[in-house]
């Protein structure tokens, strides 16, 4: 494959990625996004071991310690009273071990000036109708109707991916009624660099500083019946949020004094695609990242997932024949996200726990923390200390 073109639509985390990874392996490489310019919504992001070693492998080392983001431990708190439950000490538990918080705006950033390093072409204002994968290539309709083919297609476009859907046929995703509220707001610069999770009954508030102490990241979740849509456009009274969490702890209640501008949007979960790669006569077409495993955002793997899937996608394509390497691929991938898409959900039971179960749980966690202070963390060892640059 190595004088075929690669078309990659979507400029995200997992599209750039594929790209990067792609053309450092001298593929020729387009990426086509449909808005106006390289940016990102939202706020900020983790990323974990998983994920730094790609980055790290990708060159981008020192560009992701620039952004001075090095998390220290990660803290679970009794969201009513502000009581610490659980610590776990990530620079001293795992001293090999790279945990960063950043801005998506700087990982898009970061990401789109390595891959225009590379020659990869990036078409803006690229807004795909149609994915045709009837034919001997995959085939392209844009919004103004012009047409085009390739060799490999890789759908990168997010949750309402139509390259899945030419794959697998409709999604079926359902609403988890839960809805989340993402906001930054001012911090002090050089705040402790640890991700808090405030558990209350039916809620959970998420928060971590950005940008060396200049921003505050806070994502807040509730449980509610009411529908709301799923995305991240649809703006919000930040007074809806404050009542949400009226009941937690001095710390949380001012954070949330602070937000003047919020967004909110549903959480839904969706199935993690049965089928992610079709060979074709003259081609081939393939989905990565949340195209193909849309996740919860209650363990913080969303991005990390599409940054292994870029790296190991590019990895088999460089080393095996076209026809072995996509199903190799798929094999070695689905099982390993359909596993954190799994545990994502199981975190959001664990923090909503109300009633008796709730103290229980709290005072297992905190002897947990007393007697074995690295246990907690071990147990996703799996996810965390897994290291997709060293396969084979």
């Amino acid at each position: 494959m190595q004088a075929r073109e690669v078309t990659v639509l979507g400029a995200g985390v997992a599209g750039l990625t594929a790209a990067l990874a792609l053309a450092k392996r001298g593929f020729g490489v387009t990426v086509l996004e449909q808005a106006d310019a390289i940016r990102e919504v939202g706020a900020g992001l983790q990323i974990s071991p998983n994920a730094a070693v790609v980055l790290q492998a990708l060159g981008l080392g020192s560009e992701l310690d620039a952004v001075k983001g090095r998390a220290r431990a990660v803290q679970l708190r009794d969201g009513l009273t502000g009581e610490t439950v659980l610590r776990m000490d990530l620079a001293r538990l795992r001293p090999g071990h790279s945990y960063h918080f950043v801005h998506r705006a700087d990982l898009i950033a970061m990401l789109a000036a390595a891959v225009r390093a590379e020659g990869v072409q990036i078409r803006l204002l690229q807004q795909i109708e149609t994915v045709d994968l009837s034919g001997p290539r995959p085939r392209l309709v844009t919004a103004q109707g012009a047409e085009m083919e390739t060799y490999l297609l890789v759908g990168a476009d997010g949750l309402k991916s139509k390259t899945r859907a030419a794959l697998n046929g409709a999604a079926q995703p359902f609403f988890t009624h839960q809805v989340a509220w993402r906001a930054l707001v001012p911090e002090t610069p050089g705040a402790d660099p640890v991700a808090e999770v405030h558990m209350g009954p039916g809620r959970h508030l998420v928060s971590y500083p950005l940008c060396g102490g200049q921003w505050r990241n806070i994502v807040a979740v509730e449980e509610r019946k009411a529908w709301v849509e799923e995305g991240w456009a649809l703006r919000d009274d930040p007074i809806e949020m404050r009542l949400a969490f009226e009941r937690f702890s001095p710390r949380v209640r001012g954070w949330l004094e602070q937000v003047e501008d919020v967004h909110l949007w549903g959480l839904f979960r969706h199935p993690v695609a049965e089928t992610w790669v079709r060979a074709m006569p003259q081609g081939a077409a393939v989905i990565l990242g949340d195209a193909a495993h849309p996740t919860l955002p209650f363990l913080a793997q969303g991005a990390a997932m599409g940054i292994e899937d870029g790296w190991t996608l590019a990895d088999h394509l460089a080393r095996v024949p076209l026809d072995q390497a996509l199903p190799r691929w798929q094999a070695l991938r689905r099982p390993r996200c359909a596993r954190i898409v799994a545990a994502a959900n199981g975190n959001a039971r664990a923090y909503h726990l109300s009633g008796p179960m709730r103290g229980l749980a709290h005072l297992g966690l905190k002897l947990g923390g007393w007697v074995h202070p690295g246990f907690a963390l071990s147990r996703f060892d799996w996810l965390y200390g897994h290291d997709v640059t060293r396969q084979t």
